[in-house]
């Protein structure tokens, strides 16, 4: 079955940049060894601890021969694994401290990502912790390249310390734009981040997993048709869960949530798109029909356009 797995077209919704710099790249860019401190290891002791693993990669991420490198060897890994549609997020205003201007930050990116045959787009990254000003900036470049490369924007960054409610302007404004948008919730803060990201109308959320904390909210998700970006081996190194087999995705899944299965980070996380399945197929017992359904989720809600949707559904089902 791990064959089958490896060959079966996949769709990723979650997948930061920033957080699949090779390794091997960055050692060759630096002229030393870094890995270590590009990927978790076991005293990783929460998302903020785990969120110190950004700092090489981002420092990297500064020029546009870099930028369009690092994109470059991202879609490349995709393609090898079969995947058929990524959504790749990162924030643009993390990459402009060596003078690069914010579109040409964005615009080398997709260069990069547009150097191989895969579809792609791309979600921009406000962060919690910004200035309203700067995270205001994200959304107007949201708008800038909507439809041109960029189709969604998300926020991210330390979600227990910036609470979710603190956006609701943000989200307004996006909204305002006809910006549509995803939201990092229910991960390292609980409950509270998930009716937060759902009352700004969001019809996604990164993570969600904590939502089994409040069975009303719980069936709200269910009802509204709310999709989670579930990237359970991240959920382990950031301590939501305390194992793997501990994660509920399961449950989710059976009880009819629209899971979607993602890496969140392939190298800060040590994990591919591949392996997450076999880990889940191996823990879980998820059958290829299981894997079938999550990726028709990700694909009915992914940032795309319906004759796009149509295309890649028929790529999944002939599988």
């Amino acid at each position: 079955m791990n064959k089958k797995i490896k060959k079966m077209p996949k769709v990723e919704l979650h997948l930061h940049l920033d957080g699949s710099v090779k390794t091997s790249t960055a050692n060759e860019l630096l002229n030393k060894d870094v890995t270590s401190k590009m990927k978790v290891d076991k005293d990783v002791t929460d998302l903020n601890n785990y969120l110190e693993k950004f700092a090489i990669p981002v420092s990297l991420m500064q020029t546009k021969e870099n930028l369009i490198k690092i994109s470059k060897e991202l879609a490349e890994d995709l393609k090898k694994e079969n995947v058929i549609y990524a959504e790749i997020r990162f924030a643009p205003l993390k990459h402009i401290e060596q003078g690069l201007t914010q579109e040409e930050v964005i615009d080398s990116v997709l260069e990069g990502l547009h150097k191989v045959d895969i579809k792609t787009n791309l979600i921009l990254c406000a962060m919690r912790g910004d200035s309203n000003e700067n995270n205001k900036i994200v959304v107007d470049l949201t708008k800038k390249y909507l439809n041109k490369g960029v189709c969604a924007l998300d926020l991210a960054g330390a979600e227990a310390l910036f609470k979710t409610k603190e956006y609701k302007e943000l989200f307004e404004y996006a909204k305002s734009l006809s910006v549509p948008f995803t939201i990092h919730a229910g991960e390292a803060d609980g409950i509270e981040s998930i009716e937060d990201a759902m009352s700004f109308g969001t019809k996604r959320l990164g993570h969600g997993v904590r939502i089994e904390e409040s069975k009303e909210t719980l069936q709200k998700i269910i009802d509204n048709n709310i999709t989670l970006e579930v990237c359970p081996t991240s959920n382990i190194n950031t301590k939501v869960f305390p194992s793997y087999n501990e994660h509920n995705i399961k449950r989710l899944y059976d009880l009819g949530v629209k899971v979607t299965i993602n890496t969140d980070n392939r190298t800060v996380s040590n994990i591919t798109i591949t392996e997450e399945y076999i880990r889940l197929k191996d823990t879980f017992h998820f059958t290829i029909k299981d894997f079938h359904h999550m990726n028709l989720n990700a694909i009915n809600a992914a940032f795309i356009t319906e004759k796009e949707k149509t295309s890649l559904r028929n790529i999944i089902n002939n599988f």
